[in-house]
């Protein structure tokens, strides 16, 4: 690592740091039925929640408008409100942090010509995926807001899955300025790395539509879901076609959920033994001792969060050592690669 890159190092893994807070606040939005408390979105106005008894009375009378208070909670009081108004006004909150988080300092390189052209590049990358992930957020929150007081969960998903694309790229820049010399690359392992983190990216896409349709609500039992089946008979009652009954099925999505996390498991298992075939550096030998860590930590909570039907600290926790598996599978992929 270049003394020089130091700054805007600290400054990137700052940015994961406030992308992983981000998401798991948001995490803990969605458990407590908050996401659809604000009902409009201004880039200024509402940067902080309203400061007096007559502000809070306007934004409740508003609130009521829409379906979720109408066909949800319409049995809540202001202070009900409050708390469901807390969590979303603190998610975009920290949204706002991390925009000026962002973008301050990156001026302030550019001025200083601290970045050279391919870090420049990157972060212009970045730019655009922050914006980007901003307007994915309004666009899920307006699926909600219509006669169906949910969110869509594709639009969940989406959203979700996104703010980690965003936070491993963040991640990946980042070690770009911290391993500047190059590794010799393995090329088997690289390639079962790439695939692994596929596999992984798409189970993070089902675990946005499992959060997305409550489906962690149901079957919960383990190793096989309810009734003592592998395949439940729900998959194929709630849904006319394989493809929805996979994508928009509850049981469906459950099911495939549970056995991704068997591939994601088994594929890194599979490459942390087929490493051990070469020499490897220690940046790597860490990268795959912690991703075997973590992915390990990752399926017992998926587990017990199914098991104990999702009580929120389990939920929160089980998205955000996802954060630290994904982390821990950049991280290795990045040190197999350059």
């Amino acid at each position: 690592m270049k003394k020089d890159n130091r700054p805007v190092i600290y400054w990137l893994l700052s940015g994961c740091i406030l992308v992983f807070i981000m998401v798991v606040v948001g995490g803990i939005t969605r458990l407590t039925g908050s996401g659809l408390s604000m009902t409009d979105w201004h880039l200024v106005t509402d940067t902080f929640p309203p400061m007096n008894e007559t502000a809070w009375q306007h934004a409740f009378e508003e609130y009521k408008k829409f379906p979720e208070y109408q066909k949800i909670n319409s049995h809540f009081t202001i202070d009900d409100y409050k708390f469901i108004y807390f969590w979303e006004w603190f998610h975009r909150f920290i949204a706002r942090i991390l925009g000026f988080v962002f973008i301050i300092p990156f001026v302030y390189f550019l001025i200083k010509k601290k970045l050279d052209y391919q870090t420049l590049k990157k972060c212009f990358i970045l730019l655009g995926m922050g914006a980007l992930q901003g307007f994915f957020g309004w666009f899920m929150v307006k699926s909600g807001l219509v006669d169906n007081p949910d969110v869509s969960h594709f639009r969940l998903s989406l959203h979700l899955t996104f703010a980690f694309l965003t936070f491993a790229y963040t991640l990946w820049v980042a070690l770009d300025l911290i391993y500047p010399e190059k590794n010799q690359i393995i090329l088997p392992l690289r390639k079962l790395a790439r695939i692994t983190i596929i596999v992984l990216l798409l189970q993070i896409i089902y675990g946005g539509f499992v959060a997305g349709l409550d489906a962690g609500f149901i079957h919960n039992h383990w190793p096989l879901m309810s009734d003592g089946q592998f395949m439940h008979e729900s998959v194929v009652l709630e849904k006319d076609s394989w493809l929805l009954r996979l994508t928009e099925g509850k049981s469906g999505v459950q099911f495939v959920h549970r056995n991704l996390a068997y591939l994601v498991v088994a594929l890194i298992v599979f490459l942390y033994f087929k490493s051990k075939k070469y020499t490897l550096s220690s940046s790597q030998k860490n990268g795959l001792n912690y991703l075997l860590l973590f992915v390990f930590v990752q399926f017992l909570l998926g587990v017990f969060t199914l098991l104990y039907q999702v009580p929120l600290w389990l939920g929160v926790t089980h998205q955000a050592v996802a954060f630290f598996l994904l982390a821990a599978m950049t991280y290795t992929l990045h040190r197999f690669s350059k």
